[in-house]
């Protein structure tokens, strides 16, 4: 909540919020919130507790962050990061595959720019790094259901060297932020047409239920990330898009993939099962339409820019409150009943 308090002030909405959390709202969205969700799906997949010392620690950065100690907390998301690898590390061994191998080099992403955070150094490559430890990941899960589909032969590896790209890119901004960001903006547009592409989404949209939902996330996502890909280019060309580069990737399209997955993820993780149904479409849409407001209205008005970010996070907290009031439906609609037989046997003698 407070990391997404920061980016409401700075994107021109007026709340009493600390000024750490206003200045640390990237930190505190991609390595405290995503870093420390991502983190606890894995190590209960690992099913080790040894692989929760992770997703504590980024946790810890958080708290650390917003007690006024940034440095200590730039070191424990360090530490997060570091765990994080090593339980990918034992990930890739259990099951070696091009979707784990993908995994791993997202949370060495996150480590190196994390390091590069807490050292203050290679300034421009820190953002672009985290961002490659979200964007890896979701890659990484895609190409794992994409095993389900034929594909070219040709699909895997022309992932592959995208997201190579993609890192080269990320680096490369840390010393050179014009080429870097314009070879990070046109690999993540060309992963997004590789996914448009390549992803089961395209079929599953014409099923019904959670499956048309999950697809309609999917690929509304992908061109999202096309969008950005092109407004990062942009930008490393000199053209104002940084908003649009920025946050059509982290609320386009990451938490696109946040929407579209919950509903599966939540009750494998939490164990806590949900009840879908169309309320689930509100929050999609309200994303999308505030997004838009935020990213096209902004150039005509800066007010605009500051509704369309309210509206995204009303549609962050109206998705949470979906998920929750599905999870009471759910326990409501399969609650055994309460009620006597009308007709009981007599006891016996």
């Amino acid at each position: 909540m407070t990391g997404i308090a920061g980016g409401l002030v700075r994107a021109g909405v007026t709340l009493p919020v600390a000024g750490v959390a206003v200045a640390g709202h990237a930190f505190l969205m991609v390595c405290v919130f995503m870093g420390t969700v991502i983190a606890i799906e894995r190590a209960v997949a690992l099913k080790h507790v040894v692989a929760f010392i992770g997703p504590l620690t980024s946790g810890g950065a958080g708290l650390a962050l917003l007690a006024g100690a940034p440095q200590a907390a730039a070191w424990l998301a360090v530490a997060a990061a570091l765990a994080f690898v090593g339980v990918n590390l034992v990930v890739v061994r259990r099951q070696p595959a091009a979707h784990t191998g993908l995994l791993l080099a997202g949370a060495l992403a996150w480590f190196a720019g994390s390091v590069a955070h807490a050292l203050r150094v290679l300034d421009g490559a820190v953002v672009p790094l985290w961002f490659c430890f979200l964007v890896f990941t979701i890659a990484a899960e895609r190409l794992e259901m994409t095993r389900l589909m034929r594909r070219h032969v040709g699909a895997g590896p022309a992932l592959l060297g995208i997201l190579a790209a993609a890192a080269c890119g990320a680096l490369l901004s840390g010393f050179a932020a014009g080429w870097g960001g314009l070879l990070y903006g046109l690999s993540l547009a060309a992963l997004a047409a590789w996914l448009a592409v390549f992803d089961i989404a395209r079929r599953t949209v014409r099923a019904a239920g959670l499956s048309r939902y999950m697809a309609l996330c999917l690929l509304t996502g992908y061109a999202w990330l096309f969008a950005a890909g092109l407004a990062w280019g942009a930008t490393a060309l000199g053209l104002p898009w940084r908003d649009a580069a920025l946050h059509g990737l982290a609320l386009g399209f990451v938490f696109s993939m946040v929407l579209g997955h919950a509903p599966v993820i939540l009750p494998a993780v939490a164990r806590v099962k949900v009840a879908f149904g169309w309320p689930f479409y509100l929050p999609l849409m309200l994303l999308h339409v505030s997004l838009a407001l935020r990213l096209l209205g902004g150039y005509l008005d800066p007010r605009l820019t500051a509704a369309g970010a309210a509206g995204n996070a009303l549609a962050i907290a109206a998705f949470a409150l979906t998920l929750g009031a599905s999870a009471i439906a759910w326990r409501i609609q399969h609650a055994p009943s309460q009620r006597k037989p009308r007709h009981e046997a007599p006891a016996g003698n």
